[in-house]
């Protein structure tokens, strides 16, 4: 079956980086779509970045407004594994971070969740100012 394994959150302060980790296996990874969302207690799950796959294995990546700028997405094929490289992280960073894959989601529903299929279980960052 699907797995998608995050790892990498932590604790930090304000203007540290971080780099997460989302392992996948059980799909074929140069196929689909990798997204990363995020959440806290009591809101909706917000989009931050996702990496979309079109004709040649060529991939177009798109951004939340906040963290535009200053968090890149990234994927390595060979390790079937996405990253998502956060830098000048601020404390409204803090979140639950989840990966997530989903089939065509296309490059104008990208940020709408449902549109993913799997999600990883999650991993917490914590920036303190």
């Amino acid at each position: 079956q699907v797995q998608l394994v995050e790892s990498g959150g932590g604790s930090v302060q304000a203007g540290d980086s971080l780099r997460l980790s989302c392992a996948a296996s059980g799909l074929s990874f140069s196929s689909y779509d990798m997204g990363w969302f995020r959440q806290v207690p009591g809101k909706e799950r917000e989009f931050v970045a996702t990496s979309i796959g079109t004709v040649g294995s060529i991939y177009y990546v798109y951004y939340g407004d906040s963290v535009k700028g200053r968090f890149t997405i990234s994927r390595d094929k060979a390790k079937n594994t996405a990253y998502l490289q956060m830098n000048s992280l601020k404390p409204e960073d803090t979140a639950v971070y989840y990966c997530a894959s989903g089939y065509d989601v296309g490059k104008y529903y990208y940020i709408d969740p449902r549109k993913y299929l799997y999600w990883g279980q999650g991993t917490q960052v914590t920036v303190s100012s």
